[in-house]
């Protein structure tokens, strides 16, 4: 008796001084564009420090936040996130992770249902009668001179367009431009200080774009419209860019899609080897175009 009683009084030791999280998601079916409620609650904190997704970032980028409050107190934490989706379908709100102290805590999963609640046959009923009406020509002018307008500036950029590339310059198309134009866009993005600010969601949604766009230009892959996988894969079997660069672009790109997806939270070392390893990538970009000239001349 007298053990049983030791290990009930261990057993609501344990309990009264362990962080307890409970999560709670207000619908499961949502209709498009509906406001829904996501709120997380930590319990018997002990004025341990609470570490999480930034503000405004914690859920995926399918869910658009409205509103993102956190409330924090000596021995409870609160998070209570409004969100609206705005294309139909079934998606998901991963496992969240929440740092307490040197304890990981996380979220169960929850899957949300979005819908489109207008039906085709739905019937729209006029509140009034239709009425006839008589039209002279300023009418019909003030009706459609926008569209006039619009077709005659079309013609006349057609126009311009044809004279452009039959007697214009041809703009440098060079691997130096790209380079220099890209090495100006990482600058700008290292000004903006998300590295410093752990902004690591705008910083690789921001590093990647870029990143992208540069080996569209200088590597005539079209990597603004390829997912990850995919472009990785034509990478491999393209040969263009060499496997320092391609092992480059696929951890920095991996990464950036966990981070999109709330999957990991990368600390600021992180950030700047991946900033500075693209860097060093797009200046190393020339000798991979020198090096496919040279194999396309033999």
């Amino acid at each position: 008796m007298k053990k049983l009683v030791l290990l009930l009084s261990f057993f609501i030791c344990a309990n009264a001084f362990s962080q307890i999280l409970s999560s709670n998601l207000e619908k499961k079916t949502l209709a498009l564009g509906e406001v829904n409620r996501f709120t997380v609650k930590i319990d018997n904190l002990n004025n341990q420090e609470v570490k999480a997704a930034a503000k405004d970032g914690l859920l995926p980028f399918h869910f658009e936040e409205i509103k993102d409050s956190i409330g924090v107190q000596s021995n409870s934490y609160h998070r209570n996130i409004e969100f609206s989706v705005f294309e139909e379908g079934t998606y998901t709100i991963p496992e969240l992770e929440f740092k307490v102290g040197d304890k990981i805590l996380k979220t169960i999963p929850y899957e949300i249902e979005v819908v489109n609640t207008a039906q085709k046959d739905d019937v729209i009923n006029d509140i009034m009668n239709n009425k006839d009406v008589k039209l002279d020509v300023t009418d019909y002018w003030q009706l459609y001179k926008w569209y006039v307008l619009a077709f005659l500036a079309l013609i006349a950029v057609i126009i311009a367009i044809i004279m452009f590339v039959r007697y214009g310059r041809k703009s440098k198309d060079s691997p130096v431009v790209a380079t220099n134009q890209t090495l100006k866009e990482l600058d700008s993005l290292k000004k903006k200080k998300y590295i410093e600010e752990g902004n690591y969601r705008s910083f690789y949604v921001e590093l990647i774009d870029i990143s992208r766009k540069f080996i569209a230009k200088q590597y005539r892959i079209p990597a603004d419209v390829l997912l990850t996988d995919d472009l990785v894969h034509l990478m491999k079997e393209n040969n263009t860019i060499s496997q320092d660069n391609e092992k480059i672009i696929e951890d920095v790109f991996f990464r950036g899609d966990l981070v999109k997806f709330a999957k990991t939270f990368p600390d600021q070392q992180t950030m700047e080897k991946d900033f500075n390893e693209i860097t060093d990538f797009v200046k190393r970009s020339s000798k991979d175009i020198e090096f496919e000239n040279l194999r396309k001349d033999v």
